[in-house]
């Protein structure tokens, strides 16, 4: 099933525009099923790889769920699992499941996956207004608990009423503190019953964090910690130029530091990356600034993802798309449709004097779509909602191409 008037041969070949080693999901067809996006994949106890990501034919549409695929080598994956979303009683529009990430307990052999639970309650958007749910498996996928939610604690940002859910999403997988505990950020809205705005980049939005205390030791669900920091009113926060009064903060990425820090990396909706860091394992945050390269200029980037990741030995890498919003003819940061594209890495090197402890080298060309749109919403971005890991040696970029094919490539 083909649509957009993409011959058959075409949409066949499209799925090596982005030279990718490995494929991990390719949809029957541009229309079914055709959104894949938030694409996390992880190393289970056993050495083999889990991937889960959130399917839907679009974005936000009332079919989206979670689901989970395994494999041995990266090349052949199992049919996808689906682990939550709508059932058939659930009201039209509501039940979504979205925007899942793993967490590894090798203590138990446990592989947990949490997500964000529409629970038939709307406050700003479908897919971003729920519980934090999640499910275990103990034999590496094949077989999923029943399902438990842990709480997130509020703030200046949260619902009035009670009974209403924190509007949420996290986009990465978490990482390990100094002090052992996995740790992850979230984008954190304000509520749209409280404060009467909708849109997501007008609503206020801030990055928080949630430390889930001791899920690596405890097998009882009902005994799971999470705290969430830092417990203040308000989490790190980024003024929207043109409307400082409001905070554009949004999907967060972390690593940690050589000396135990954890440096922070955000989208904002200024044109360009901003960065925070914390020297008590996440519990208190400096504040915010732009992001820099080695020479001192701020790294620019539209309102798209642009996460950091750990390559061993004080080194790092930074995915993102190198422009302010303007790039192929983008009318400014929220321009998605046109300034996702190409994408770009810059190796990050530790130092433990600078302001910014990691220094960035100037930007070199990762991939790119060639403008040439794909999937159910026509989009051109290329490496957004990524992960990474160190398989059998070799570091992977698993990333969504225009948010359809789901694939993997080998970074030198």
């Amino acid at each position: 099933m083909i649509q957009q008037g993409m011959p058959p041969e075409q949409y066949a070949a499209e799925i090596m525009r982005t030279k990718p080693d490995f494929v991990v999901y390719r949809p029957a067809g541009e229309m079914v099923l055709g959104e894949n996006q938030h694409f996390i994949v992880v190393i289970t106890p056993r050495g083999r790889l889990l991937a889960t990501w959130t399917r839907a034919t679009r974005e936000n549409h009332p079919d989206q769920h979670v689901v989970v695929s395994t494999s041995s080598d990266g090349r052949s994956w199992s049919e996808p699992l689906k682990l939550d979303g709508a059932s058939p009683n659930d009201a039209p529009g509501t039940g979504l499941a979205s925007w899942a990430f793993p967490v590894v307990a090798r203590g138990t052999g446990r592989i947990y996956v949490f997500y964000n639970k529409n629970i038939g309650i709307h406050d700003t958007r479908e897919d971003t207004t729920g519980v934090l749910r999640g499910r275990y498996t103990e034999d590496e996928g094949r077989t999923w608990s029943e399902p438990f939610d842990l709480p997130i604690e509020p703030c200046a940002l949260s619902p009035s009423e009670p009974g209403i859910p924190q509007s949420w999403i996290v986009f990465q997988a978490p990482i390990i503190t100094g002090d052992g505990v996995p740790i992850v950020g979230f984008t954190h809205w304000g509520s749209a019953r409280r404060f009467g705005e909708r849109d997501l980049f007008k609503l206020d939005s801030e990055v928080r964090f949630l430390r889930f205390e001791n899920i690596l030791t405890e097998r009882d669900a009902s005994r799971l910690r999470v705290t969430t920091w830092p417990q203040t009113a308000h989490g790190l926060r980024m003024p929207r130029r043109g409307r400082p009064e409001v905070s554009v903060a949004q999907e967060p990425s972390l690593v940690l530091l050589p000396d135990k820090r954890i440096f922070c990396v955000f989208r904002t909706l200024n044109g360009y990356a901003a960065f925070s860091q914390s020297r008590d394992h996440g519990r208190t945050w400096a504040d915010p600034a732009p992001l820099r390269f080695a020479d001192g200029s701020v790294v620019p980037q539209p309102i798209a993802p642009c996460p950091i990741y750990a390559t061993g030995s004080g080194r790092y890498v930074l995915i993102f798309h190198n422009n302010d919003g303007t790039a192929n003819g983008g009318s400014g940061p929220s321009d998605y449709t046109r300034n996702r594209y190409p994408a770009f890495t810059s190796e990050g090197r530790f130092d433990r004097n600078a302001e910014q402890p990691v220094r960035l080298s100037r930007p070199v060309p990762l991939m790119t779509s060639d403008g040439v749109v794909l999937g159910p919403s026509s989009r051109t971005e290329v490496a957004t909602y990524t992960s990474y890991t160190r398989f059998r040696g070799r570091g992977i970029l698993w990333y969504p191409d225009r948010k359809h094919f789901l694939l993997g490539r080998y970074l030198p």
